[in-house]
């Protein structure tokens, strides 16, 4: 593809993010990014990298593009195009000045980037004479951010919030979890730099591996064979604060896929059981397949049809760890996830944290007496996690924090990981 293709077709995503939003669809955008190469597998990688790099970029700054083109675009309707903010994008980092911009639709091509209209090199001229940031933006539209996230936002981060929100705005790294129950760090560290992956032991968790660089880490004889999976390390740090042992009986219940229940079942040596529950069968189905390439088999998946589904009671207080994964905004994943953040509602929120009380609620009459119990998010507003675990021993007087670091708070501007909380529980006698 040419450039001026690469662009039109990001321009053309775009539109089709928005216009999702807009009807309150609200789609994931990797899944319509995925859905669009499918469609085109003319595509090449290349093309598809460089097609994906700029629509994130524009979806991590979007705030920022928004308040520029407010202040410079002459329009009838509030509403802005994917165009508009490719073209705030490519002159705003300096990729294309204005005339080179201008020529990029010469080649005709009919997939080719338009050419500018009048008023659009106008704004190109005067975008090309500022920076990305400027002082006099409002804080929303430096930091990029919803206006109404603003006050969870500081309640959260406190005088770090720049240092925070800055940090949540850059790519995230990729981290692997060792599958201890084939290999070691040590070794695994060692065969990856000898296929060509660049990597270092994870500064946080024990069984962590972080790439130099993005790769095309699945196409490793490793990853194939099961000693690895893809799992940021604050993920990893909240399957370790369950500190399961070989033999017990373990609750995963928001498995999800299955990457904390992989995790557990290293930790157990493959030894006891693991009843790995959730809602969504479409995620649980994507586990059989991870546990026979990780050589898993002490685990038991099961659909539930609520969180008050009657199957919970037959397991009521009969395991010694039970792990609540809860449903989150994911917050802490912006990195990751930057249209998040933008399709993230006031009552999604709402939601969220009503299921949250519910989960937990229900999960913790599964743990049995000196049992853990841990509860854990990957947000980081207070209003789902400390809020929530302070609700919860109110109203259950029969749990405590754990004596020794009961709270788990780990965010990227900090640790470089993606935002996680978790709070360890143990039930006592009544």
């Amino acid at each position: 593809m040419t450039p001026s293709a690469r662009i039109q077709a990001a321009s053309q995503l775009l539109d089709q993010i928005f216009d999702a939003w807009n009807s309150e669809k609200r789609f994931p955008a990797d899944k319509m990014l995925q859905q669009h190469f499918k469609e085109n597998r003319y595509i090449g990688s290349k093309d598809r990298g460089a097609i994906s790099e700029l629509v994130y970029w524009i979806l991590r700054h979007k705030a920022t593009l928004e308040w520029w083109l407010d202040k410079y675009e002459q329009r009838k309707s509030p509403e802005k195009d994917g165009r508009s903010f490719v073209i705030a994008a490519l002159v705003l980092r300096r990729e294309y000045s204005p005339q080179t911009l201008a020529t990029l639709s010469k080649d005709g091509n009919y997939y080719s980037f338009a050419a500018l209209t009048d008023s659009e090199q106008k704004l190109a001229e005067k975008l090309a004479k500022v920076a990305v940031s400027y002082p006099d933006m409002p804080e929303y539209a430096r930091l990029n951010y919803p206006q109404w996230l603003g006050d969870l936002l500081r309640e959260s981060f406190g005088d770090k919030l720049e240092a925070a929100l800055l940090a949540m705005n850059e790519q995230a790294p990729t981290d692997l979890r060792v599958n201890t129950l084939k290999t070691t760090r040590d070794k695994l560290l060692a065969n990856l730099n000898k296929e060509g992956f660049e990597c270092t032991p994870t500064p946080l968790s024990p069984i962590g591996i972080r790439l130099a660089r993005r790769a095309p880490i699945f196409t490793s004889e490793y990853f194939k064979q099961g000693h690895f999976e893809v799992q940021d390390e604050g993920s990893q740090m909240v399957a370790l604060l369950l500190d399961a042992k070989a033999g017990e009986r373990v609750i995963d219940f928001c498995a999800g896929a299955g990457g904390k229940t992989l995790a557990i079942a290293a930790m157990m040596e493959n030894k006891g059981r693991i009843l790995a529950w959730d809602i969504s069968k479409k995620r649980l189905d994507q586990i059989n397949l991870r546990l026979k390439r990780a050589g898993v088999n002490n685990v038991q998946v099961h659909v539930l049809e609520s969180e008050s589904d009657s199957f919970i009671k037959r397991h009521k207080a009969s395991a010694d760890r039970v792990l609540v994964d809860a449903p989150c905004s994911g917050s802490g994943t912006w990195r990751r996830n930057p249209d998040l953040k933008w399709r993230f509602t006031q009552k999604d929120l709402d939601e969220v944290v009503a299921v949250q009380r519910s989960v937990l609620q229900s999960a913790s009459r599964l743990t049995k007496v000196g049992g853990r119990l841990v509860y854990a998010t990957c947000s980081v507003f207070k209003c789902e996690n400390e809020s929530q675990v302070e609700t919860f021993l109110k109203n259950n007087p029969h749990f405590k924090l754990t004596d020794e670091d009961p709270y788990l708070n780990l965010t990227p501007h900090e640790n470089d990981v993606d935002g996680f909380f978790a709070a360890v529980l143990e039930r006592l006698p009544t």
